[in-house]
């Protein structure tokens, strides 16, 4: 699934052109990756370990954001009955609450990202292990992801995500793959 090297490959391939392709006999293949991880116990397992990891993150949001309700709602109450400087200073801490709300976000954001790209990383990982082994067996100069989006029309002949499922989930859960 190394996306980087797929506008390049889909260039050479367009710069020969189909029938200097066929007559190279340069071997293309392609997969579709959202598929594979769809199918993929591995990747079921982590998308629910991430969703227990940020269960205390929704939480701890879910607790700021009533708070900020409760302040506005009281302040929204008392609004008329308070001071000039009463009212000021409310308005203030809502909008240090909300800021502090926003700033929150944003830190569980960059955790979450992370957190998701450690539970994935072993799965992408052993993904591309098995297309890596593919390609090796079957001489692929290039195996696309069709995933990506840059892949316009292709032989259904071609299409090798069905295989890398079936190795995928031939392989006991939580091992290694092989080599690259």
């Amino acid at each position: 699934m190394r996306r980087a090297s797929l506008p390049i490959a889909a260039l050479l391939v367009s710069l020969w052109g189909a029938p200097a392709v066929a007559q190279t006999g340069l071997q293309l293949g392609y997969v579709h990756s959202q598929a594979i991880l769809a199918q993929s116990p591995e990747a079921s397992v982590a998308r629910d370990q991430f969703k227990r990891d940020m269960l205390p993150y929704e939480n701890e949001l879910r607790g700021m954001e009533e708070r900020i309700s409760r302040l506005l709602a009281q302040y929204s109450a008392q609004q008329l009955t308070l001071t000039p400087e009463a009212r000021v200073l409310r308005q203030q801490q809502i909008v240090d609450l909300r800021s502090g709300y926003e700033t929150r976000v944003r830190e569980i954001e960059v955790e979450a990202a992370k957190r998701q790209e450690a539970l994935m990383s072993p799965v992408m990982e052993k993904i591309n292990s098995i297309i890596q082994q593919l390609r090796i067996e079957g001489g692929y100069a290039f195996i696309f992801d069709a995933s990506a989006g840059a892949l316009l029309a292709a032989d259904e002949a071609l299409d090798l995500t069905g295989e890398v499922v079936r190795r995928l989930n031939a392989q006991p859960l939580g091992s290694g793959g092989g080599e690259r």
